[in-house]
């Protein structure tokens, strides 16, 4: 997906979209303990259908298991390059688990380079399964670490499942429509590092590069430094500021997929220009690896027939990857 597929939207089909020039603050409270979930919901279709994005709070993830994980994610980034490169995610070929260095991944590769470090970890397997599917590469030297980030892991992932579920609301589906299609997902947990840019700061060059989500949803933890920034309908950048105690939640493709465009996957990219360190850790959770996705029924018309085809979400999120991490381009899978 490129910049021009936002921005290229049939024209009826956009018009139905309000502008925004900040991200909507969505209480999820009700919805988690269940005292308001369709109120929720009503707030979560607007945000989805228009921004792409909001910020949650009252989500139920302590204080401190957020803040811990990030002194870890700190003390990981602080150890020697050598040492970084020891867990490289080259080592765990298609499990795509470790240590990505500056420059190792480009998510927008004909425009921008990615000045950020990164460490990627997903479900604990013994073995490598399949893409997504593998050990996980843990640093010896960090008392505390997996336990810590393993932990932040498994949090973000019930709170993404009960996202899921206002979701589900959201689009007058059954509150469980996703549980059958996240029984086993590829989750993805990153922990990121921008280093601060000075002097003219050109897109050929900064945190990371304009881009949508490849998969359902995303759960954003970030500092207090700010760097965030969403497009807007008019394709103005508008500012994802840090709000003290919330998380950003935005979706992926396959959401875009599944409502045949009525939620948007929008734009986002990262400009550090803080002078300051960045430290980010976002979350994904896609579908289960054979879980096929296409436009529900009930979003195609002879008005606005099916913009899409059925896609796998292992296949789909794979193929995203491959064109993103320069190590995958000799990698050969059968999918």
């Amino acid at each position: 997906m490129t910049k021009s597929d936002l921005l290229g939207l049939d024209d009826r089909f956009r018009a139905q979209r309000q502008s925004f020039d900040k991200i909507p603050i969505v209480d999820v409270g009700p919805l988690l303990d269940d005292s308001g979930a369709l109120g929720v919901a009503k707030d979560i279709r607007w945000a989805f259908e228009n921004v792409g994005f909001m910020y949650v709070k009252n989500h139920g993830v302590s204080a401190q298991l957020v803040d811990g994980t990030f002194a870890q994610a700190r003390a990981f980034f602080d150890q020697p390059l050598e040492e970084k490169m020891k867990l490289h995610m080259g080592n765990s070929g298609v499990a795509l688990r470790g240590y990505v260095e500056f420059f190792g991944e480009n998510t927008d590769p004909m425009n921008t380079k990615d000045l950020k470090e990164c460490f990627d970890i997903g479900p604990e397997r013994s073995t490598l399964e399949r893409p997504f599917f593998g050990p996980n590469q843990w640093p010896s030297a960090l008392p505390g670490f997996r336990e810590t980030v393993f932990a932040f892991h498994q949090a973000m992932k019930d709170l993404a499942t009960k996202l899921l579920r206002g979701v589900a609301l959201s689009l007058d589906l059954p509150r469980d429509f996703f549980d059958s299609r996240v029984t086993d997902p590829i989750t993805y947990q990153r922990l990121l590092r921008y280093p601060p840019q000075s002097g003219r700061v050109e897109e050929k060059v900064i945190g990371i590069g304009a881009h949508v989500d490849y998969g359902s949803l995303t759960i954003l933890a970030q500092d207090s430094v700010g760097g965030l920034q969403v497009m807007n309908r008019e394709g103005v950048w508008v500012e994802g500021a840090p709000v003290a105690g919330t998380f950003v939640i935005n979706i992926g493709e396959l959401l875009q997929i599944l409502t045949n465009e009525l939620y948007i996957a929008n734009f986002h990219r990262v400009v550090n220009t803080s002078g300051r360190q960045r430290y980010s850790i976002p979350f994904f959770i896609d579908a289960d690896y054979d879980t096929v996705v296409e436009p529900l029924e009930r979003y195609v018309s002879p008005s606005n027939p099916s913009r899409y085809l059925p896609v796998t979400c292992g296949a789909h999120k794979f193929g995203r990857f491959a064109k993103t991490f320069p190590h995958l381009e000799r990698v050969g899978l059968e999918q």
